[in-house]
């Protein structure tokens, strides 16, 4: 059976440089020729969009609590079943997050783990951090280590040393101290990839880094794997039923790719348009999806465009479906006021006005039970999904029912009439539940 190099780049701790090392492998190993396929572990929506940047090709979420064992699984077939390497990218540290943690992962996927380990102000402790992640699970299997930050030889032997005497993982990688290294960031995480462009990460410049400091043959030679996870194709329903707007531009940027080939498959087609550019929702839609993105740092354009606001006040008020995940949830309440607290009115879908806050409001995974019937679904149907956002509620119309009630007991988001909207965004793997209530509850068109 053929062999490819299959992998998952883990860290001992958030901040170890994990996210500019994988974009620098990904980048160097397109630039080699090779059909190279991302894929990120956990709910980010941004560092695949950077993946997407270094391969040109689509990169996709693995998440075990939206998607489960088997969902994961599946999208981990699906989409790297024609590539030559695979290259998934983890979450925080190796074993934080329990069940979604990235070891957790590389077990369901049977991969092996490439660690990074930030070696600032240490040295040969670095080979009992080795061995204990080596010892930790033995069930994870470890197929080179890349000591990132070295700050000179002395330090670079030091390491070697004693991870040599007393490790049985390889070094396979010292990459330097370097402030030109620099990933451009702001409240919600990094900058999306088709905001910074490959020049502001010079992109060349950190391929020659990771090949002059990296050994990638090592890698690749030390993680081939039997394509039995990935071999065959899985078919996919093409026959067109729906119609579905979606918003997509600067504003609303949030979606796991995986969920637009999802609603392909029902025989939903995205129609996408933009509420910052556009003066009407798209014709002949059975529906509209606002998902999330950065509403507060375009509030004063969305607030301004007219014409769009009346095209979906009117769509709304013809018992129109609108959904809203997180920022398009924002965009559906009466306003938005930013963080210098400029009020800026939004759709008014919703009689709720929303409050950015410098702290993050709320972080972690969702199980949602549905409230009420509704066109996504049933009372007591229980949806996956996760919720990171800096704004909260600061004012709410009481007679407006909430859409779900949390694991924690917390009532959640909004549903007036066919407008559904809340903090929490779903992946539908786990929840396709949902898209065949919606074609069973809503027209083709209208």
């Amino acid at each position: 059976m053929t062999h490819r190099p299959e992998f998952l780049i883990a860290a001992t701790k958030s901040g170890s440089g994990k996210t500019l090392l994988t974009l620098g492998i990904l980048a160097a190993l397109r630039k080699r020729g090779y059909n190279v396929q991302p894929f990120k572990c956990g709910p980010d929506f941004i560092d695949p969009s950077l993946h997407r940047l270094m391969v040109e090709r689509e990169s996709y979420n693995l998440d075990l609590r939206m998607m489960g064992d088997k969902g994961c699984r599946d999208s981990y077939k699906r989409y790297s079943r024609d590539a030559d390497i695979v290259v998934t990218e983890g979450v925080m540290g190796l074993f934080d997050g329990g069940i979604a943690s990235s070891a957790e992962l590389a077990k369901k996927l049977r991969v092996p783990v490439l660690l990074i380990i930030d070696v600032r102000s240490a040295a040969e402790s670095v080979a009992a951090i080795v061995k204990g992640f080596e010892m930790y699970d033995p069930d994870v299997k470890l197929c080179g280590v890349i000591c990132n930050r070295i700050g000179s030889e002395r330090h670079r032997d030091l390491i070697d040393q004693a991870v040599n005497s007393h490790c049985k993982t390889p070094i396979v990688g010292h990459f330097p101290r370097n402030d030109s290294f620099e990933m451009p960031s702001r409240h919600l995480g990094l900058h999306m990839g088709h905001e910074i462009g490959p020049e502001l990460l010079e992109v060349d410049t950190l391929v020659k880094a990771i090949e002059g400091n990296i050994d990638l043959d090592a890698i690749l030679n030390q993680s081939g794997q039997k394509l039995s996870m990935s071999q065959g194709d899985i078919q996919q329903k093409k026959s067109e039923k729906m119609r579905l707007a979606v918003a997509y531009d600067e504003a609303f940027c949030f979606y796991y790719p995986e969920n637009f080939d999802i609603l392909r498959r029902h025989g939903i087609t995205p129609v996408f348009f933009s509420p910052l550019y556009d003066e009407a929702v798209p014709e002949d839609v059975s529906g509209i999806y606002f998902g999330g993105g950065y509403p507060e740092l375009h509030a004063p354009q969305l607030s301004n465009n007219g014409p769009m606001i009346d095209s979906i006040r009117a769509w709304a008020d013809h018992d129109g479906f609108v959904y809203g995940e997180c920022g398009g949830f924002m965009y559906m309440c009466s306003s938005l006021a930013d963080a210098q607290g400029n009020v800026h009115p939004m759709t008014d879908l919703f009689h709720v006005k929303v409050q950015m806050k410098e702290r993050l409001s709320s972080l972690g995974y969702r199980e949602a039970t549905l409230l009420h019937d509704s066109p996504i679904g049933n009372s007591g149907d229980i949806c996956y999904g996760h919720e990171f956002h800096y704004s909260e509620i600061i004012e709410r119309d009481k007679e407006l029912d909430f859409l779900y009630k949390l694991q924690d007991a917390r009532l959640e988001g909004c549903l007036r009439g066919n407008c559904l909207g809340s903090y929490v965004h779903l992946h539908f793997s786990r929840t396709a539940f949902l898209l065949n209530t919606l074609l069973r509850r809503l027209p083709d068109s209208c």
